[in-house]
């Protein structure tokens, strides 16, 4: 594979500025990597060669101004409407259901002069932390092909870190750009709901979806995972949960006087040592650098998690259930596995939803309490790094930790509908990545996205084994 596709956005927009590469030939780098690699991990699904060549083309004969993203090969998760790619969230269900028009964020993607590759597979439905489904199969994980990418934006994650795509776009409603992130070595953010517009997403993010869930931005560094994001964000006038805010640009003076607090584990489930590592190797890069780090962990964060169940779990359950009746005989293990686990208790009544939604006020309003002390808060992503495909529990530190245990550490935050970013960090006895969260107060993403970054440049992203071999 050509070491091009291994560069980072940033580098590769450069090379396409100073002329020492054409949009086409970048494709075909791209293309010759998504043909090498692809049938190994299984992390694209709707792709076609000369779709990709005839969109370099148009841009190089286009006499229109290129754009900020002009010529870069991304991908997007299936569940986001591109028009033309399948949009069939894993399930055989929707097979062969196709996007007819562009979601606001595709729409972006375009007019900056990005190159879409394809769509990537995640879970059916979105519905676990593992991508695998009946309709395309396991995508398995660039580090090691025995463990899984993570979910639901695994396949998004397994195409970047391999250098199959330069970016792309995850969505993530419980850490589904964050923990393939951390799972594969590379760098996410989940935006503040509205920051980047949702429309265009399948299933819709309405509801107590329209806090929990955001399209967020993928890519190998978080320099360009910013970009991405400049380039992304902006209010859309249609946008509900949307609100007009101005891009902020943050000197390192103005960061140097953020009081930043970090936690290792939220005193209920413990982490793997290699994680409390990640975690101190970050803090101690930002004081070398002259940032002010103090432990904190806020008090709320498991009455977060408990309402981030109810929400996500059953309310989710209740979405999906009118659609798939009637339909179980076709759905995937991981999906059923997950309809097993919200209709364990009985379907959220009217009151206790009212309940929920006026508690959720208050305990976000306590965590912005707390979070005024610190509005920066660096944690771990998960309580294990990447794990084999199918397994469910594992045990750290003497105690058996559960699947969505192990995930809990990104759920609180998209309760508060934060801004949080995943950048990798340390590695498992396994060789396995491990990342660290950086998460700041909503519409604080250009500051999460900036401490991030301090990090990301003490640290960086390292090209996974299968790219070499």
């Amino acid at each position: 594979m050509s070491d091009i596709t291994l560069l980072s956005a940033v580098a590769q927009l450069a090379q396409l500025r100073d002329k020492k590469i054409s949009p086409l030939e970048l494709a075909e780098e791209h293309v010759r990597a998504i043909e090498r690699l692809n049938p190994r991990l299984n992390a694209i699904t709707d792709f076609d060669a000369d779709r990709v060549r005839a969109q370099a083309r148009a841009l190089m004969a286009s006499s229109a101004p290129g754009g900020p993203l002009f010529g870069l090969c991304v991908t997007v998760k299936s569940s986001i409407a591109a028009t033309g790619l399948r949009c069939e969230l894993g399930s055989l269900v929707r097979q062969g259901t196709s996007a007819q028009e562009d979601a606001v964020a595709i729409t972006r993607l375009r007019h900056a002069g990005a190159i879409i590759l394809g769509s990537t597979n995640c879970p059916e439905f979105l519905m676990a932390y593992e991508t695998d489904n009946r309709l395309y199969g396991r995508t398995r994980n660039p580090w090691n092909l025995d463990y899984t990418p993570g979910g639901s934006s695994g396949g998004e994650s397994a195409a970047i870190a391999s250098g199959m795509s330069a970016a792309g776009l995850g969505s993530d409603s419980g850490g589904s750009v964050r923990t393939p992130a951390h799972f594969t070595g590379i760098c996410a953010l989940k935006p503040t709901p509205g920051r980047i517009p949702a429309a265009g997403h399948m299933p819709p993010c309405v509801g107590p979806f329209s806090i929990l869930g955001a399209i967020g931005p993928m890519a190998r560094t978080i320099e360009d995972v910013g970009l991405l994001f400049q380039t992304l964000a902006g209010h859309d006038p249609t946008d509900p949960i949307g609100a007009p805010t101005q891009p902020r640009k943050l000197s390192n003076a103005e960061l140097l006087q953020i009081p930043i607090g970090h936690f290792e584990d939220d005193g209920i489930v413990p982490v793997t040592g290699e994680t409390r590592a990640a975690v101190h190797a970050a803090v101690n890069a930002l004081v070398e650098r002259g940032f002010r780090v103090q432990p904190f962990r806020p008090k709320a964060l498991e009455a977060a998690r408990k309402l981030w169940w109810k929400f996500f779990v059953r309310s989710g359950a209740m979405f999906l259930d009118p659609i798939l009746r009637g339909q179980h005989d076709q759905l995937s293990p991981i999906l059923l596995e997950f309809l097993g686990l919200a209709h364990q208790e009985p379907p959220l009544t009217g009151e206790e939803l009212l309940q929920a939604w006026a508690e959720c006020d208050q305990v976000r309003g306590e965590l912005l309490a707390e979070m005024q002390q610190f509005p920066v808060l660096l944690c771990p992503v998960c309580a294990i790094p990447a794990f084999r495909h199918g397994e469910r529990s594992w045990d750290v530190d003497g105690q058996t930790v559960h699947y969505l245990d192990a995930m809990r550490y990104t759920q609180w935050f998209n309760l508060l509908a934060a801004p949080a970013a995943v950048v990798p960090v340390g590695k498992s006895p396994q060789g396995l990545p491990i990342g660290v969260q950086v998460v700041a107060r909503p519409y604080q993403d250009e500051l999460a996205l900036a401490i991030a970054s301090v990090i990301d440049k003490a640290f960086g992203f390292i090209p996974p084994p299968i790219t070499i071999t």
